[in-house]
């Protein structure tokens, strides 16, 4: 990206100012180098959501930003109904609720050493990946709404997990306003056969060690030491979420003229949260959080099994799960007022600060568990929301490393091969259906994690925790 007619407001801050049609300014927050190596397209989406109706303060692209499907994914932005704001199914994603579960397992790195192949294929056979995989779970009618609106929840009651999972999960489990009904036929068609699956493209299932520890107050609070073993689950929404953003937004884009929104890029179509139809995309992406959060329930539950299989002094209890790709009402601050105002994270997560009500009370005083997926092979990060946070990005935080080849490219540089036995040398086994995938999600395609979350502490986003270093690694 070119950094002329951009003001630098702080090391890792840049704005570009207020200009066309854009109704706020847009912030970046990287270092100069992750700048310079942003795709341009960041700059113009990030634009292109500033110019939309209703938003609040500015628009933010976080230290992973790269190009998306109407925001960039590392998009934030708020919106004021009140103010005519508005809710964009391309500010929210295609895989709804994307997210990732970090369990703790109790063992420490030489007890998973041991038995480290073992482990990886049991986990391998029993945890469904890959495109189009199914799993055990068929559901009727009946039982797809009662899991649409009741989440990890009802995922707990028909036996995958422990009410203590909950406590340790975004909204409780369960995402309020879901709307079974609003989720179309063929959705839950697309969904009947995929609860409990990993999916395919960048998901995952890791076991991990923690390699370093970098804040111990809140390490201590989130129960981890060096030379532990994690086990963190990526993943989302499946089909389901896919089917209602591809069927929202070609809705939203015929309806924004009746609205009289003029649209900066037909991919940023939305609808006026307090229209029929935007509560109808509110309804429906709502369930499909629902089904991220019980599919990642369902997988805690197989995940829990593998283990009492092949190391049965294990014990799992989830650290906390965090959702990417969402829109939810929220109170933030803005100019000293207190306002309730609907938040799109695209590929970014929240970061609540110390002190947050919304914590569990274990994790309070530390702040929320931001949990920062790597690129199968190098390495992952758990950090802290930062008291800073609120004031930079309404408590926002990246999500990952960020994409630096497109899958295309990718493929094209590297052989799926070559890169599984790369990182067996390196002590990582990697299991997948698809060789091509692995080339697709080659550990280079991918910025250095690290530099990204650099930039996220240094710009007050979240405070760096806890590095991880992957062991096992089952990829979609």
């Amino acid at each position: 990206m070119e950094l002329g007619g951009l003001t630098r407001l702080a090391e890792c801050a840049w704005q570009i100012p207020m200009q066309g049609p854009m109704r706020v300014p847009a912030v970046i927050y990287a270092t100069e180098t992750l700048m310079r190596e942003m795709d341009e397209k960041v700059r113009e989406q990030i634009s292109n959501v500033a110019a939309l109706p209703g938003i609040v303060r500015a628009a933010y692209a976080m230290p992973d930003a790269h190009w998306g499907y109407g925001f960039p994914i590392g998009g934030v932005a708020l919106f004021d109904p009140r103010e005519g704001g508005v809710v964009s199914a391309g500010g929210v994603g295609f895989d709804i609720s994307c997210g990732v579960r970090c369990l703790h397992t109790g063992v420490r790195s030489e007890d998973v050493r041991a038995v480290q192949r073992e482990l990886a294929d049991a986990l391998y056979a029993r945890i469904p990946a890959g495109v189009g995989s199914t799993g055990s779970l068929s559901l009727r009618s009946r039982d797809m709404d009662a899991m649409l609106g009741g989440g990890a929840r009802w995922a707990v009651e028909q036996g995958y997990g422990e009410a203590a999972d909950l406590e340790r999960t975004e909204e409780h489990g369960t995402m309020a306003g879901a709307d079974p009904h609003a989720v179309s036929p063929e959705a839950k068609r697309r969904q009947r056969d995929e609860l409990g699956t990993l999916g395919s493209g960048n998901h995952y299932l890791e076991v991990q060690e923690v390699a370093a520890i970098l804040a111990p107050v809140q390490a201590r609070a989130f129960g981890l030491a060096a030379g532990d073993v994690v086990v963190s689950i990526h993943c989302g929404s499946r089909g389901l979420g896919h089917q209602i953003g591809t069927e929202f937004l070609k809705r939203m884009a015929i309806e924004a003229p009746r609205h009289g929104i003029a649209l900066p890029d037909r991919e940023l179509a939305c609808a006026p949260i307090d229209s029929p139809l935007g509560e109808e995309y509110l309804g429906a992406m709502r369930a499909a959080i629902n089904c991220a959060l019980a599919n990642r329930q369902v997988l805690t539950q197989l995940v829990r099994e593998v283990f009492a299989d092949v190391l049965p002094q294990a014990r799992l209890p989830l650290l906390y799960d965090v959702s990417h790709n969402t829109c939810k009402l929220e109170t933030h601050e803005v100019d000293g007022r207190t306002r309730r105002l609907y938040v799109h994270r695209k590929g970014a997560t929240r970061a609540f600060g110390p002190g947050h009500p919304d914590l569990p009370e274990a994790l309070r005083d530390a702040g929320q568990p931001v949990l920062i997926g790597g690129s199968m092979g190098t390495s992952s990060w758990v950090l802290a929301g930062a008291a800073s946070g609120e004031a930079s990005a309404f408590a926002s935080a990246c999500h990952g490393a960020g994409r630096a080849l497109s899958r295309h490219q990718a493929a094209k540089r590297w052989r799926g091969r070559e890169v599984v036995d790369e990182l067996a040398r390196a002590g990582i086994l990697i299991r997948s259906p698809s060789i091509r995938g692995v080339a697709e999600e080659a550990p280079g395609a991918y910025k250095d994690v690290g530099t990204v979350v650099d930039a996220a502490e240094r710009a007050g986003l979240a405070v760096k925790v806890a590095r991880l270093a992957p062991l096992v690694c089952v990829k979609g």
